[in-house]
């Protein structure tokens, strides 16, 4: 969806590079400080509960597309890692970390799939969304299925993990589409 903004607006490569770079990192930006705001907030349940990481995230792969989304979803969980562990209290936990960055891989990824069905109609961002949301969660929940010998979590924790989430879930269902579609509506509003 940006990519097309820009393109309309003949912006050169290199700027459309610095330009999705920006955003880019305001949103892994974004993916770091919410969870720090809903942790003082409402504590380590609330974090669990509302997933404020994810939300930036399905933010970029909707905006962004599949690939920068990507970059979103994978670098949001490990600057989140590498800048709370600075501070003692790593934020996700260092065995969290992998599967979080392959479950916010997938979300971005695949919200980042529609970003041209998106650019045609904002309503795309409603499915874009939930399907990231279950894609991603499933693969979460396969990733320790998979490796639970290996790890310190189990498949049934995970699940309950999951099963907390659903509120979280269900509002950044709502709340990521408006956002976008508000978003498109401010980048395309030249072209009506």
């Amino acid at each position: 969806m940006f990519e097309n903004a820009l393109t309309y607006r003949n912006v050169s490569f290199g700027r459309k590079i610095a330009y999705k770079t920006l955003i880019s990192a305001g949103l892994v930006a974004m993916a770091v400080i919410l969870p720090q705001l809903v942790h003082l907030a409402l504590g380590a349940p609330g974090g669990v509960q509302w997933l404020p990481m994810y939300l930036p995230v399905l933010v970029g792969g909707c905006l962004l597309g599949a690939k920068w989304g990507l970059a979103v979803g994978m670098l949001s969980p490990l600057v989140s890692f590498i800048i709370t562990s600075a501070f003692g209290n790593p934020m996700p936990v260092a065995a969290r970390l992998p599967f979080m960055m392959a479950e916010l891989a997938v979300f971005a990824l695949v919200s980042g799939m529609f970003t041209n069905k998106i650019t045609k109609n904002g309503l795309w961002a409603f499915p874009a969304v939930i399907l990231a949301q279950v894609t991603g969660r499933a693969a979460f929940l396969g990733l320790i299925a998979l490796t639970q010998s290996m790890t310190q979590f189990t498949a049934a924790v995970i699940w309950q993990q999951i099963q907390t989430g659903f509120i979280g879930l269900a509002v950044q269902a709502v709340l990521v589409p408006v956002i976008i579609i508000g978003l498109k509506k401010l980048m395309v509003k030249d072209n009506d």
